[in-house]
């Protein structure tokens, strides 16, 4: 079983994922660019100022993401094609990124039977300041969060939405999906 959970920033993707790995006994990919901006270096700052940094950045998450996920055969991401909706919002290498040979493959992966994406929404009631990402802005989370839909349809991922702040509502919805593969 692979579970991918999808949305913009502070819509609660972390938390969920952290619930599906403990109650499923799945190993957790956690995404990647933050660990590439601490390697590299660089300040969220410089991500929207020098375009050449940017655009090898948003290469590099995407690269990466996909080779953590690469590691297992079952597991839970807490970030999928979504990081793609940052690379349209602050870099100009979308259109190299969705060429590359592993793409396709990639995006035919989250069509398995085996494989749940489940697309969190935004809502107000889960924006949190946590110290690491830039400033909340909620006009710029929904920009990425339409994006993020616009890639899933169109793609045609099979996907399983999540519209509530409520996180008891939200993982009862992931279990009730999948207990039933696990039967």
């Amino acid at each position: 079983m692979r579970v991918y959970i999808a949305g913009a920033h502070s819509v609660g993707k972390s938390t969920l994922s952290r619930y599906i790995a403990d109650n499923y006994k799945l190993p957790m990919v956690t995404e990647v660019a933050r660990q590439v901006l601490s390697e590299r270096e660089l300040a969220i700052n410089s991500l929207r100022t020098n375009l050449d940094v940017v655009d090898s950045y948003q290469a590099e998450v995407f690269e990466r993401q996909m080779l953590e996920e690469e590691k297992y055969s079952s597991f839970v991401s807490d970030r999928t094609f979504d990081n793609l909706a940052y690379a349209v919002q602050h870099s100009r290498i979308f259109s190299k990124l969705i060429k590359l040979p592993k793409f396709e493959k990639y995006i035919e992966s989250l069509k398995r039977s085996d494989a749940f994406v489940f697309f969190v929404r935004p809502s107000k009631e889960t924006l949190r300041e946590d110290g690491v990402r830039e400033t909340l802005n909620w006009d710029g989370i929904v920009a990425i969060d339409a994006m993020i839909k616009l890639m899933i349809e169109m793609w045609e991922i099979p996907y399983f939405q999540i519209n509530t702040p409520n996180m008891q509502e939200r993982v009862r919805l992931m279990d009730n999906v999948l207990s039933r593969y696990q039967k």
